[in-house]
């Protein structure tokens, strides 16, 4: 298996374990900001398609319309939600969920399960490996991409992954993480 799911799951404890004071700041950044919960909690698919409560740094508030309406998201987005976002540190809390064993370090980003529903074959097909904190798609532009893309590098990905490309998609991320997004042409 890649990257080995028992020593992910030691390791994500063990970063888990290292991170306390951090996640602890950025914690409180999120409460003083944008109220609670702190946690953004929603169901996704996994493996298999089998349902797991995905864990993130909230990011907006829930601010709504006259009529009750949730406003855009842009509109709803934080300044420390923005930071959050583009430094990746909302991620963190999903080491829980690699230590629980329904994630992966790297793989396809787990998406709802109705937006897989409506991918038929290719959702499924997604679906044929955990979930990963990072993957293909992330370091290779990512919001920059449409949602076709990002499922055609993540079908690459699960066709071609090996210990070496996870490597290369974790050495990647920080890329990502220190310089931006951009679009890599050549991806896959």
């Amino acid at each position: 298996m890649i990257l080995g799911s028992i020593l992910s799951r030691f390791c994500a404890f063990f970063l888990l374990v290292l991170l306390v004071p951090v996640l602890i700041v950025l914690g409180l950044m999120c409460a003083i900001s944008q109220g609670r919960p702190v946690m953004f909690r929603q169901f996704r698919a996994g493996k298999g398609m089998r349902p797991f409560r995905l864990l993130k740094f909230r990011s907006m508030r829930d601010d709504r319309d006259e009529n009750g309406q949730l406003l855009p998201d842009e509109q709803r987005v934080t300044a420390i939600g923005t930071f959050l976002r583009r430094s990746r540190l909302d991620e963190l809390p999903g080491l829980w969920n690699v230590v629980r064993g329904d994630m992966a370090f790297v793989g396809p980003r787990p998406l709802l399960p109705q937006t897989l529903e409506e991918l038929g074959e290719r959702g499924w097909a997604r679906c044929a490996v955990k979930p990963g904190l990072t993957g293909w798609s992330q370091v290779n532009g990512n919001t920059l991409l449409t949602l076709d893309q990002k499922v055609a590098l993540d079908l690459w990905y699960i066709e071609n992954r090996s210990w070496l490309l996870d490597w290369k998609i974790l050495l990647r991320t920080f890329l990502v993480v220190v310089g931006g997004e951009k679009v890599r042409t050549g991806a896959t």
